[in-house]
């Protein structure tokens, strides 16, 4: 396995990297040019984009079926919408969302830890559904809802008694299979699992941001591989995308790493997994 930095300046906290008709999309946490949009090669930066009237932003995704980049904003309790010349439209969540994926159906998952719910809405932002999940499942972060229709969860954080991966049945009632338990950094335990990737043969990666590291999961969730060390990342990693187009297969990872004066930078590392 290979690794290197993505090139971009050293700046605003990293909170979401996806990609977009053959180019990388990054997230950044300002008041204006958040995104900015790199070639896949060399990570050249080619432009930057604003989303206006944005708050607080959790996370980012996209979908090459419409063309369409998703941006989480918890304060306006919103997903803005952005295409690929620029356009930004948004639609309410009515509850805080934290992270997002794209399904099989093109549709977009929002996590609500709050509330224990998944929601599924249309790429207009129309409510389709929504998932509660089983007591047992506290502070939902990320969920990804594989081809069978399952769903793939992370949950845990600051005080939380179990920190795990979960696989949990399709109509969101039952845990299925999971990994991890109490909180702590030996094999088989997360600190703060955060975000996840799932590749087409549903292993799952996970980044597991208070160990500095990203693991790798079985299927079934019963194996775990380490994927990328704290010395690698040298910093927190809080979101993932995974890229297996033209036959590549790129783990992307955002890392944020704390500065002496209390202020927070952001960079992108990538691994050829």
């Amino acid at each position: 396995m290979s690794w290197c930095r993505l090139r971009t300046a050293t700046g605003e906290a990293v909170c979401g990297v996806t990609s977009l008709a053959g180019e990388i999309y990054l997230l950044r946490r300002k008041e204006r040019d958040q995104v900015e949009v790199y070639d896949s090669t060399a990570y050249r930066l080619q432009r930057s984009l604003t989303v206006p009237n944005a708050r607080a932003f959790t996370d980012m995704t996209s979908c090459e079926h419409y063309y369409s980049v998703y941006i989480g904003d918890d304060i306006v309790e919103c997903v803005h919408r952005l295409n690929v010349q620029g356009a930004v439209t948004r639609w309410t969540v009515h509850d805080k969302p934290q992270r997002m994926s794209v399904n099989a159906a093109h549709n977009v998952l929002v996590t609500c830890p709050v509330v224990r719910k998944l929601k599924e809405f249309s790429s207009n932002g129309n409510l389709l559904r929504e998932i509660a999940l089983p007591s047992e499942v506290v502070n939902p972060r990320h969920a990804i809802q594989t081809h069978s229709g399952q769903f793939i969860v992370c949950h845990g954080g600051l005080g939380k008694a179990v920190h795990r991966v979960c696989m949990i049945s399709a109509d969101g009632r039952h845990i299925v299979h999971s990994h991890g338990g109490q909180p702590g950094s030996d094999t088989g335990q997360y600190n703060g699992p955060v975000h996840l990737a799932v590749d087409d043969n549903e292993s799952v990666f996970v980044a597991d941001r208070d160990n500095r590291r990203v693991t790798l999961l079985s299927p079934t969730l019963e194996n775990a591989n380490l994927v990328a060390s704290g010395d690698q990342l040298n910093g927190e990693p809080l979101s993932l995308y995974l890229d297996i187009q033209h036959r590549r297969r790129r783990i992307y990872v955002t890392v944020s790493e704390s500065m002496v004066d209390g202020s927070e930078t952001g960079r992108v590392v990538v691994f050829n997994v």
